[in-house]
């Protein structure tokens, strides 16, 4: 089970955005944010219906319990309109390793700096308050806007899970790992400053 600073829900407040702790009553909102965009239509990724978004907001909640996943909502600051779903998940406390994933954004969210602090302050608390020794993202070979997004931060690929895993549709997900390290962290966050104009 990992240690409690890892699964300890807490608030992330930026200039853009806002990452608040992932609760049922944001399930409406997010179900308004996914139809920008009818986000759950792209099969590249997994996005969650509308209707199934009270769904997916549980199994989310329940990773959370297990000790493997710490979710949020994203909320932007200028509308203060909930704008999509982030996490910190396969949560590894002993080896002081995480993923940033399952994360989706309303297609009026994406391509803003939104995302850039979002991932500032996500990476800001997994180096500086978690200790992290490295952080990976992960993504669809296919999903080339996502591959993209994270090769921007800055992170490294790693490698590519050929055959990793079945995707809802029934097709198979070959997925690419991209990472961080501590040692990359302190150019990567004035990298990230300055893309926000810090």
């Amino acid at each position: 089970m990992p240690s409690a600073p890892f699964i300890t829900p807490l608030t992330l407040k930026g200039e853009h955005v806002t990452l608040e702790p992932l609760a049922m009553s944001h399930a409406e909102e997010l179900a308004e944010a996914a139809r920008d965009g009818e986000l759950w239509k792209l099969w590249y990724t997994t996005v969650p219906h509308p209707d199934g978004m009270k769904a997916e907001i549980e199994r989310r909640l329940g990773l959370q319990a297990a000790g493997s996943m710490l979710p949020f909502a994203i909320r932007r600051n200028d509308t203060q309109a909930l704008c999509g779903m982030t996490t910190y998940m396969h949560i590894d406390a002993t080896n002081r390793r995480l993923e940033i994933g399952s994360t989706w954004y309303a297609k009026s969210a994406q391509r803003t700096a939104i995302n850039t602090e979002a991932k500032l302050m996500l990476l800001t608390h997994a180096f500086e308050s978690l200790r992290c020794i490295a952080v990976e993202f992960r993504t669809h070979w296919m999903n080339q806007q996502s591959r993209a997004a994270i090769a921007r931060l800055g992170a490294r690929q790693d490698g590519i899970l050929r055959n990793h895993m079945r995707m809802p549709d029934g097709s198979l997900r070959d997925t690419v790992v991209f990472s961080i390290i501590e040692s990359e962290w302190p150019a990567i966050k004035r990298h990230l400053a300055f893309k926000l104009g810090r």
